[in-house]
């Protein structure tokens, strides 16, 4: 039967549990772990490591489990085994196998490392045979030592002392009673006279290679007790991460009840199919990492021979305590619970296409008329064809949808985690992926427009994006994936998501709206300083640094009206928004802020406000003090018992404030007359000898004696004034002597 588009297209809607052949990679030659117990139970996570449960009979008293070298780390860290007969965990013990673990180790090194020099050195003791242009060498490694700009005897020229550094290494063997050394630039080949050496040396150049870790190492477990044993046997190595994808269906009106469903893709790389197991994902951010259990390593312990032969007793007093020091309880810790949740499963529905790509229960039963022309049967023909195609698209929506997913998992939250575990038992095989379901949820949701700083991406600088808002009422944490939006029978964008949390409202864009434009405009205010109270004649002053900014909104009058939400980004960890528009949400780092055009094809826009307000103290004799009180007494609602104690304060500020104004314009002019009196007699000494100067003498004696008159009466205009300074300086001391108060919020 021909399959049309729409028919296509619905079949792939309809997946459910789809298997992914050929998506695996990596190199599996050797399965991760295996043994002749059944695996059961498989738990992926979200962080790269997998629980793997097994059950079997074994009958006797040794299980030999085989691991490939990556994993036996892993293993030992988490290796469970119990008798299910007894729900005992069973005693084991494993056999010390010193070159498998040394060999697995050094699968662990990394390629890139070490020179010839470094090797070298590392084989102190070693026999070896060093051939050279002048013979061979053999003996016992005792040193490799580098050498920096050492002139070497041997060559006809040496270098510069211009040249670059030269860097050698120089090799010293031991030949019976002989030490012989040799330039290792010298060195073009090394033979090594240990057999196990080599050995060991290949194997190490095989882990290096990525041959040795893909290998198994046989670990056997030493069973105690009776011989025959029903055993339940789990642990936990590395494993791909499954990777969640979700779909929101957007109801018709934007606004309202949505379809939130989601799959897993699920990839088996442990080299052996996973047949008929139970399957769960987990998400979250469990911590795993790797850590090295099965190196044997020795620790360097002090040698206190010499402290034992010098050793000496010291006399010590006696004392008393009286104090319990082994006095009171420890509360004991109470175990964490688990509470599971599950998720109602959809009802599956099945589609039956017919030729055309029409449903079978919407087929027509009439048929073209006999006095029509062959054309004209033709053209209905196509037209009742197209009409069913469109049909067949109009039926993927909501509902289709809906029904086309089966969610077949319980789902539970464990220590913070989400787990999904697939009701049916299923089957991967090695090398494939599988696709399950494990989300098909009402949320409510809307489509509306977010506008980011720099806009939707280049050439959209001035752009929003259309996103769609849902609210996350599952009781389980969404993992970071992609998601696609649909609304009513059509795909219209999708986004990547981050982790969305229960109980949490998730922002996705998924499209560009070049028809609505948004601007900004930004000013800063500088210090701006607020009276908050007045203890003696000391003022304390809260100061804000402002920052104002403006957002516009505008779109075509075809657009209608709408809200575009604005993430505004903060100003900094000190700043606080003033007067929040409504509906504004505060992000870690930034608002969310709705501007509402509400007629269309007219500008919206809203004005934020930040400010950061931090106090000081100023004197009353301080200059910005006389402002702040001004301003307090200009206030309309300050009491008229406060006015009538601040006005005189004001009012001697503000008589001291301009006698000090005064003094400060005398004593100006005092330099001034001190500097023109300095200059007149300089010009009186440079023409102290000439006798035909006698007329311009006379007349700069004259202005000098102006000079010191002046002088004078500035000098005793200035002690007036400070004496009347002095006067209101206490007379305002003794006002503020008792003033106290706190100034009124404007």
């Amino acid at each position: 039967m021909r399959r049309t588009p729409a028919a296509s297209l619905l079949g792939l809607l309809l997946l459910g549990s789809v298997p992914l052949a050929g998506c695996a990679h990596g190199r599996t030659a050797y399965p991760a772990a295996e043994t002749d117990l059944a695996l059961r139970r498989v738990v992926l996570y979200r962080n790269g490591i997998g629980y793997f449960e097994r059950h079997g009979d074994v009958d006797g008293e040794a299980l030999a489990i085989k691991v490939r070298r990556d994993q036996v780390d892993d293993l030992l860290k988490s290796l469970t085994v119990i008798d299910r007969s007894t729900g005992k965990a069973v005693s084991v013990s494993m056999p010390l196998d010193p070159e498998s673990w040394a060999s697995a180790a050094l699968s662990t090194l990394a390629p890139g490392r070490g020179s010839l020099a470094e090797v070298l050195d590392g084989l102190r003791g070693t026999d070896v045979v060093l051939h050279t242009a002048g013979g061979r060498i053999r003996g016992r490694i005792v040193m490799v030592e580098r050498l920096v700009n050492e002139p070497d005897p041997s060559a006809r020229r040496q270098p510069s002392p211009e040249a670059a550094a030269q860097i050698d290494h120089r090799v010293t063997v031991l030949a019976g009673d002989d030490m012989k050394t040799v330039r290792l630039s010298k060195v073009h080949g090394v033979t090594l006279r240990d057999g196990d050496l080599a050995l060991q040396l290949n194997r190490r150049l095989d882990a290096s290679a990525g041959q040795g870790m893909f290998q198994q190492v046989e670990i056997v477990i030493r069973l105690a007790g009776k011989k025959a044993h029903d055993l339940a046997v789990s642990y936990v190595v590395a494993a791909p991460m499954w990777k969640p994808t979700y779909r929101v269906v957007l109801p018709e009106q934007g606004k309202g009840q949505a379809l939130l469903q989601g799959w897993a893709v699920v990839d088996n790389t442990s080299g052996e199919d996973w047949n008929d197991v139970s399957l769960g994902l987990t998400s979250g951010e469990p911590i795993a990492f790797r850590y090295d259990l099965h190196t044997p390593r020795t620790i360097e312990r002090s040698d206190l021979t010499e402290a034992g032969v010098w050793r000496r007793a010291a006399v010590a007093v006696g004392e008393t305590s009286y104090d319990d020091p082994y006095g009171g309880d420890v509360p004991a810790a109470e175990p964490a619970a688990s509470a599971p949740a599950p998720i109602t499963a959809a009802d599956d529905a099945d589609y039956e296409m017919d030729e055309s790509g029409a449903s079978g229960r919407g087929r027509s039963a009439s048929g073209p008329a006999r006095d029509k022309s062959k054309k004209e049967v033709s053209e209905e023909r196509f037209d009742a064809q197209l009409g069913a195609k469109q049909e067949a698209a109009k039926n993927i929506d909501y509902d289709a949808l809906r029904r086309s997913t089966l969610a077949s998992a319980r789902s539970k939250q464990v220590s913070g985690l989400t787990s999904f575990d697939l009701r049916d038992r299923v089957t991967v095989p090695n090398g494939s992926s599988t696709m399950v379901a494990i989300l098909n949820e009402s949320v409510q949701a809307e489509q509306t427009f977010l506008y980011r700083p720099g806009g939707a991406g280049m050439g959209f600088e001035a752009n929003p994006y259309r996103v769609v808002r849902f609210r996350n009422s599952t009781p389980f944490v969404l993992e970071p994936g992609p998601i696609s939006i649909y609304s009513g029978d059509s795909f219209v964008g999708e986004g990547l998501a981050e982790s969305v949390g229960a109980g949490v409202s998730a922002t996705l864009p998924f499209a560009v709206e070049p028809s609505i434009m948004v601007t900004s405009s930004s000013s800063y205010s500088g210090d701006q300083m607020q009276l908050l109270k007045i203890v003696r004649g000391v003022l304390e002053v809260e100061s804000f640094a402002r920052t104002t900014t403006v957002w516009s909104v505008k779109a075509p009058q075809a657009q209608g009206t709408f809200t575009v939400l604005i993430r505004h980004s903060k100003a900094g960890w000190n700043y606080s928004l003033v007067d929040k528009p409504k509906g504004t949400e505060e992000l870690p780092d930034a608002y969310m802020v709705p501007v509402a055009v509400t007629k269309a094809g007219e500008e919206a826009e809203v004005t934020l406000v930040e400010q950061t307000p931090s106090t000081t103290t100023l004197s009353i004799w301080d200059g910005r003090a006389l402002g702040l009180l001004e301003g307090l007494v200009a206030q309309a609602s300050l009491t008229a018992d406060l006015r009538k104690k601040l006005e005189p304060v004001v009012k001697l500020r503000q008589e001291i404030g301009r006698i000090d104004t005064e003094v400060e314009g005398l004593k100006k002019q005092q330099i001034e007359l001190d500097q023109r009196a300095n200059e007149t007699r300089e010009n009186l000494e440079a023409i102290k000898k000439d006798p035909a100067a006698g007329a311009l003498r006379a007349k700069l004696n004259g202005r000098l004696d102006d000079f010191t008159k002046d002088g004078d009466r500035i000098g005793r205009k200035v002690v007036e004034l400070q004496s009347q300074r002095l006067e209101k300086k206490i007379a305002l001391e003794d006002l503020l002597q008792n003033l106290e108060f706190v100034a009124p919020r404007k």
